[in-house]
């Protein structure tokens, strides 16, 4: 049990740094040529349908394209907070495990903290891609359910390389 904590932790502090970097691109960031790419509270968000390929490949209008800028840019904005409040629970945590001696209090009440922290930046990216979502004619809603389909099949074909990777790892 401790061993997969400790496993979640690293996960789930290797999955922010990654979305900080992408965050960190700015509007103009690599991936989406003018379009945010990527990042919680992003187009690009963990999960959600508007990857820098996806939007692609959905064939957005002008006026979708710039719709979705608006809409990424209030969100990117209105969420600066909660990426700072993540920003400082992910240092606690990985401090409070680093400490000696150990202080599982301490480390319990970071982790809890951080997964606060996730659980508001998660609701933030579910409402910004419901926003998306909206701008989408049938058509395209019904691609990027498509799309969103084949990048989770994608992800659970390598799910399992990737732990065996880990394992040998050790």
């Amino acid at each position: 049990m401790n061993r997969f904590r400790i496993l979640t932790l690293v996960g789930v502090i290797a999955v922010l740094l990654v979305t900080g970097f992408v965050y960190a691109q700015g509007p103009n960031g690599p991936g989406m040529r003018g379009m945010r790419g990527g990042g919680p509270g992003g187009p690009g968000g963990p999960g959600g349908f508007g990857q820098g390929l996806m939007v692609r490949q959905l064939n957005l209008t002008d006026a979708q394209k710039d719709q979705f800028k608006t809409i990424t840019q209030q969100h990117r904005d209105q969420n600066k907070a909660t990426m700072e409040r993540l920003r400082t629970a992910m240092e606690a945590a990985r401090k409070a495990v680093q400490a000696m001696p150990v202080n599982e209090a301490l480390i319990r009440s970071t982790t809890q903290d951080l997964a606060d922290a996730q659980a508001e930046a998660a609701i933030q990216r579910a409402h910004l891609q419901s926003e998306l979502y909206a701008l989408l004619t049938p058509d395209q809603q019904a691609q990027a359910k498509k799309l969103q389909a084949q990048r989770e099949s994608r992800m659970q074909r390598e799910r399992p390389r990737r732990g065996r990777q880990a394992v040998g790892r050790r």
